[in-house]
């Protein structure tokens, strides 16, 4: 139905898509866009001063992942992110998953799991 989908968003590092990307694909999971960004959590960037002042001035570059998928299918998924995008040390990202409302898909109009 129209309200059993989810979306994962993944923010992961560089060094680890390809290993990620392997694994979901191996899970079954194809569509998914990838985009390069620059952020930072806890550990706050490369912090410097500056008349007086501490500014956060390098934000590591990381890769956002971000799928549709069925609400069946999320929990494998976020486990299969966490086992391989981990590395152990701070800066390996985190997983955010909300539910998705609607999906159309807009060359035939249809809707909901069926987009998936």
């Amino acid at each position: 139905g129209l309200l059993s989908m989810k979306r994962i968003v993944c923010i992961i590092r560089p060094m680890k898509l390809d290993e990620v990307k392997i694994a979901l694909s191996e899970i079954g999971v194809t569509g998914m866009s990838v985009m390069d960004v620059r952020g930072c959590g806890r550990q706050g960037g490369h912090r410097e001063s500056f008349r007086g002042h501490e500014y956060s001035i390098e934000l590591p570059i990381k890769v956002r992942l971000e799928m549709v998928v069925r609400d069946e299918d999320a929990d494998d998924i976020v486990q299969t992110v966490l086992e391989h995008a981990r590395t152990g040390e701070p800066g390996d990202g985190k997983i955010f998953v909300r539910p998705m409302l609607e999906a159309v898909r807009i060359r035939t109009e249809e809707r909901g799991e069926d987009v998936l």
